[in-house]
């Protein structure tokens, strides 16, 4: 059984860090359960989301939560354990509708220490990029490194993703499956 209750998995896009997530959930040896963050405002985020759901297959449970990360793990039962892909189209859901971010992530804080279950989420690395040329794309640059640096503290295990292999920045790796 892998010990790790509190997991952030990180790395830029297309990295692996979803697929290398989607595996250690499944070495944990719980039920899987799948909590989406993403919205399909245009064709290709649709194909792109039904491609992640055809790639996990029926063995996860989804719930589909853009804006509500702790209903969503509220959800979660002791005997399962919950992957969040991810906190990056999370923060953009709030940012985008003007929601009051500060609120949101000490909720999220707050309550994922409350979870029987084990959590993994997801997110991307956004600090090694070059500083954005325009006021919402800073807001976001400083929003993720600050959601990422809070959760990573909290975190059993945070682990960098590069070209589909991790690196362990916190924690014991455990052992997980190709």
């Amino acid at each position: 059984m892998n010990p790790t209750r509190l997991a952030l998995v990180t790395g830029g896009t297309a990295s692996g860090k979803s697929r290398w997530a989607e595996r250690l959930a499944l070495a944990h040896g719980k039920k899987p359960v799948y909590i989406a963050t993403a919205q399909a405002h245009d064709d290709e985020m649709a194909i792109k989301i039904a491609q992640h759901r055809a790639g996990r297959g029926e063995k996860w449970r989804l719930i589909e939560a853009p804006f509500d990360l702790v209903w969503a793990i509220d959800t979660i039962k002791a005997d399962e354990i919950a992957l969040i892909d991810c906190l990056t189209m999370w923060l953009s859901n709030h940012l985008l509708a003007e929601n009051d971010i500060a609120t949101r992530r000490a909720e999220l804080l707050d309550r994922m220490h409350d979870i029987a279950a084990p959590l993994i989420f997801v997110t991307n690395e956004v600090g090694q990029c070059v500083v954005p040329d325009n006021r919402l794309a800073r807001q976001f640059q400083q929003q993720q490194g600050l959601l990422n640096q809070l959760i990573a503290a909290r975190a059993d295990l945070v682990v960098a993703v590069m070209s589909g292999l991790p690196l362990v920045l916190k924690g014991q790796l455990p052992e997980v499956p190709a």
